[in-house]
Formats: C-alpha cells, sequence, structure tokens
C-alpha cells in the first residue's frame, strides 16, 4: 500500500515504518536529545538558565529564531507553575506545544491530494539539487500503485539531466511521460502534458519545473507563464504547487521558501533528504514561519521513503 492509503486516506502507520522514520530522523533527534539532555543535567527546576540552553538546542537544530522564540515563549507559560521538570517531562511538554503550531491544517496530517478533480495538477518547483526529480518519481510510483493513472511533464527544459533523469523515473514506476528537446519551451511542454492528460483520462498529472534561483522577475514570469498555459485546458489548474527543499541546508531553506512563495502561490512543501542531516528542524522552523502545510518528507533512497507528513509522528520521532 501507498503512502495514501485505500481512497486517498492516511491509515496508521505500522511499527515498522515508525521504526522507518525514527531511524531516517535519527541524527536530528540525536542532536536535538544531546543539547536538551545537557540543558537539564544536574536542575530541579526549569529556570532562564535552562531556557538559555534549551532555547541554544532548539536553534542549532535550525528550527529557526522566531519559531524557537515562540516555542520558547510556550513553554514558560506552561512551566510557570510548576517549575520542576526532568528530561522526559520536559520532552512531553515540547512535543505538545511543537505539535500545536504545526496545526495549520488542524489535523495530524494533510490529505494529499483531491482525486475528485481529475486530473489533478501538481506543478513541482524547487532549485536544482534539492531532491525535485527524485521526489517527482517517487511520487507517481506511489500514486501509481495506489491504481491511479499518472502523466509526468517534464517542463525543467534547461537542463538535460532532468529530462533523462525524470524519463528513467517514469519506466521504473511505469507511468507515462511528455517531453520535448532541450531547450524547448517549458510551457509548452506542460500544455501537452496536461491536454494529454485530459485526452488519456488520467487521474494525475505532475509538472516539473526549471529549479534556477535566477532573476526574480523571471522566474515569476516562466511560473506564471506555465499556470496560465495550463489554465487553458484546465481552469483552475495547477491544483497544487508544492515546493521541494532539501533538508540538509538548513537555513537556506528558509531563503528558498521567501524566493518561491514570493513567485507563486505555494501550497504545500515536501522536505527531502532528512535521513543524511542532523538539521531536521528546519521543517518545524518553514511550516511555522510560511504558513504552509508540510505535505512530504524524504528519509531515505527507496521509492517508500518519501512519506506523507504526520506532525504527530514527526515530533514524537525528535522529541521521544
Amino acid at each position: 500500500m501507498g503512502i495514501f492509503g485505500l481512497f486517498g486516506k492516511k491509515r496508521e502507520s505500522t511499527e515498522q515504518e515508525k521504526k522507518s522514520l525514527d531511524e531516517g530522523l535519527q541524527k536530528t533527534k540525536k542532536s536535538i536529545f544531546d543539547k536538551l539532555s545537557h540543558a537539564v543535567i544536574g536542575k530541579s527546576v526549569i529556570d532562564d538558565e535552562v531556557l538559555d540552553s534549551i532555547e541554544e538546542a532548539l536553534i542549532a537544530s535550525d528550527i529557526g529564531v522566531e519559531t524557537t522564540v515562540n516555542i520558547i515563549e510556550r513553554l514558560e507559560a506552561r512551566v510557570a507553575k510548576d517549575k520542576y521538570l526532568n528530561i522526559e517531562e520536559l520532552n512531553s511538554i515540547l512535543c505538545d506545544e511543537i505539535e500545536d503550531l504545526l496545526n495549520i491544517s488542524g489535523n495530524r496530517y494533510v490529505e494529499p491530494f483531491d482525486f475528485t478533480k481529475k486530473p489533478y495538477v501538481i506543478m513541482v518547483v524547487g532549485v536544482n539539487g534539492v531532491g525535485k526529480t527524485t521526489t517527482i518519481g517517487k511520487l507517481a510510483a506511489q500514486l501509481k500503485n495506489d491504481g491511479k493513472k499518472v502523466i509526468i511533464g517534464a517542463a525543467d527544459t534547461f537542463r538535460a539531466a532532468a529530462v533523462e533523469q525524470l524519463t528513467i523515473w517514469s519506466e521504473r514506476a511505469g507511468v507515462e511521460i511528455v517531453k520535448q528537446a532541450m531547450g524547448s519551451d517549458p510551457a509548452s511542454v506542460a500544455y501537452d502534458a496536461v491536454k494529454s492528460a485530459v485526452a488519456k483520462d488520467a487521474d494525475v498529472v505532475i509538472i516539473d519545473t526549471a529549479g534556477r534561483l535566477h532573476n526574480k522577475v523571471n522566474l515569476m514570469n516562466e511560473l506564471t507563464k506555465i499556470k496560465n498555459v495550463m489554465c487553458k485546458v484546465i481552469p483552475d489548474a495547477p491544483h497544487e504547487v508544492l515546493l521541494v527543499l532539501d533538508g540538509s541546508t538548513g537555513q537556506n531553506g528558509f531563503l528558498q521558501a521567501k524566493e518561491f512563495t514570493k513567485a507563486t502561490n505555494v501550497t504545500a512543501l515536501a522536505v527531502t533528504k532528512l535521513d543524511g542531516t542532523a538539521k531536521g528542524g528546519v521543517v518545524i522552523g518553514i511550516s511555522d514561519q510560511f504558513h504552509i502545510p508540510v505535505k512530504f518528507i524524504g528519509i531515505g533512497e527507496k521509492i517508500e521513503d518519501l512519506k506523507l507528513f504526520d506532525k504527530k509522528e514527526f515530533v514524537e520521532s525528535l522529541f521521544k
């Protein structure tokens, strides 16, 4: 079963899947846990010194200054009446407060896609090297495994390797790809892909885009042009603009999110490469600061290692 389960509903994770998540976030967990343990060792109360140490630990995990300050303020309010806390109690309170901070949708996770819209159009954006192509491939494979008919549009025509890699992934996933020669108009590829998806009664069409943070105006114009040509076929396309960020870049992810949210209406985030970094706290900070839900996280190389983001499971993996 894929990430969506039956009828697009996420099922409860199995013990093996929870173990996989814990292993994928191990570097971040160790970094945070070690720092928090050091902050409270030998202490019987949570005083200003301890709070300062906790603040440093959270910032060092790339949660971000503003989000960290928000968490510390919440923590202060929780321990105002009873200052005694051991590390387990502290972690439990941190879990509660961070989960509440991530409560953008009001649910533990964001339902992936509205399949009543057919074809459901996903435009994927992000700079080169963040794992955008791999994310598209894994997403296509999991959708196909869930019985969806998927078409990929290779609209990153400025980088030959992007089309080649996407073609390999389409073959691996067993889904169709629409592509043109390198240097072709990206909007033309997107138009052909969406038109093909309609003609072939596809459930989902995923459009790759160029991963260049060049001139802001050019970036905005290019993404706007792609959106406009897709609207000629499907008036409300794209239904999702998924920004892919590399979790291992830490604070640089904030800068990328800032640029892309200016350039287009980003509706969801996918944060990749969390298994290879101690900077996984960036997931919490970006979601909080930009008020955009994290929809997927990548914690490994396997297809199933692209997971639907469950904030409760994620936070518990880091702090418990």
